[in-house]
């Protein structure tokens, strides 16, 4: 029940599935789409749409690689995930 509490407070402050997108490519760096949509438990398709969003916001960049996209975190996109972590720490 406290688990679940803590998790609410999260929630409460940021949208879930943007920020733990951050927070994941901050943590591993060169992800590509269909992993990290695994990663935040979204579809393909979410996932190319919340980061388009993240995109145009200049919170990521992404790299062609060969047939994959690259996604990366851009300076500004580094900072705004570290805060997420961090608040994120703070409510567990």
């Amino acid at each position: 029940m406290a688990r679940q509490k803590q998790k609410d407070g999260f929630n409460i402050f940021f949208r879930k599935k943007p920020a733990l997108m951050l927070v994941n490519l901050l943590e591993q760096r060169n992800k590509y789409g269909s992993l990290l949509a695994k990663q935040v438990d979204c579809t393909y398709s979410h996932a190319v749409k919340i980061l388009q969003s993240l995109q145009k916001l200049g919170l990521v960049n992404f790299e062609k690689q060969g047939r994959i996209k690259v996604i990366k975190l851009t300076q500004k996109g580094r900072e705004l995930a570290e805060h997420i972590k961090a608040a994120k720490q703070l409510l567990e």
